[in-house]
């Protein structure tokens, strides 16, 4: 934990204690635990990685109003309690412009930059959007104008009951890669019940949050980044492919990469991200 200001930042560890550094952000919502899966894919990559909870997630405090960019500050003050001059970043979906924003506002600090399934800056003039129009441009998106136009708490409110009730049926923790069998029952195992909890029942603070920050302006210009950058999608992740095609416009030097699978990545992509962020 460190404090910034008045507020707490809670992070873990992961990985080797003299592997490179590297911040990791979580998705829209998610916590600072990761899985199985996930913590022996960073044990065997080389680095060592932070994942801070942003505030209003896993206990980190809330931070009313706070912006894509305001996450530098947390990056530093985690950072820095680590004695870390460079380090990477990652982030997965929703962590995907928190990442971006660190590699834009720290280019003397970080090394590398690589985000997964992340979304791009939302459009949010104008009507509610349809459905075609959000199948055609996902920057029109429901969500996104919702949070400026209207009320996301019922919908996120809505969303927790549907999973959690798909998890006391006996579903799997995460939705299974496409084609494969699902998971073992998350009732049946207490810390994926902990993870659930934590990023579904504790609090939807976080979760809104991030929500109003995607929706306003982020605090940075994609073009201004100059660090090594690849985006990453899933080919069953159509809609990540469109935000990967703005991304990608808007930073020509960065490296598209692509791989078997959904949003969430399959153990084999996300080693091979590890290991892109470890190249000199």
């Amino acid at each position: 934990m460190v404090r910034v200001g008045d507020r707490m930042v809670l992070y873990s560890i992961y990985g080797d204690e003299d592997g490179l550094p590297a911040l990791s952000f979580g998705g829209t919502p998610s916590t600072r635990w990761k899985r199985p899966d996930a913590v022996a894919a960073i044990e065997s990559s080389g680095l060592r990685v932070a994942t801070p909870d942003r505030p209003g997630y896993g206990g980190s405090t809330r931070q009313p109003g706070r912006t894509v960019a305001s996450v530098v500050e947390d990056a530093v003050a985690v950072a820095d309690a680590l004695g870390w001059g460079r380090f990477a970043v990652t982030g997965g979906s929703g962590g995907g412009p928190h990442a971006l924003a660190c590699a834009a506002l720290l280019p003397e600090r970080v090394t590398r930059c690589a985000v997964i399934g992340s979304n791009a800056p939302p459009i949010v003039d104008g009507p509610e959007p349809t459905e075609e129009e959000e199948l055609a441009d996902p920057r029109r998106n429901r969500t996104s104008w919702l949070a400026v136009h209207g009320d996301l708490r019922p919908g996120l409110e809505e969303t927790t009951r549907a999973i959690m009730a798909a998890v006391e049926a006996g579903g799997p923790e995460i939705p299974p890669q496409p084609g494969a069998e699902p998971g073992p029952p998350a009732r049946e195992d207490a810390a994926a019940m902990a993870r659930l909890d934590a990023t579904f029942v504790t609090s939807h603070d976080g979760w809104l949050d991030d929500h109003l920050a995607f929706a306003a302006p982020w605090g940075f210009e994609l073009g201004d980044i100059k660090v090594p950058v690849s985006l990453w999608h899933g080919s069953a992740d159509e809609r990540a492919g469109k935000y990967v095609d703005i991304l990608a416009a808007a930073m020509p030097h960065a490296e598209r990469k692509y791989y078997v699978g959904g949003h969430i990545p399959p153990a084999n992509a996300y080693r091979e991200l590890l290991r892109w962020l470890t190249l000199s």
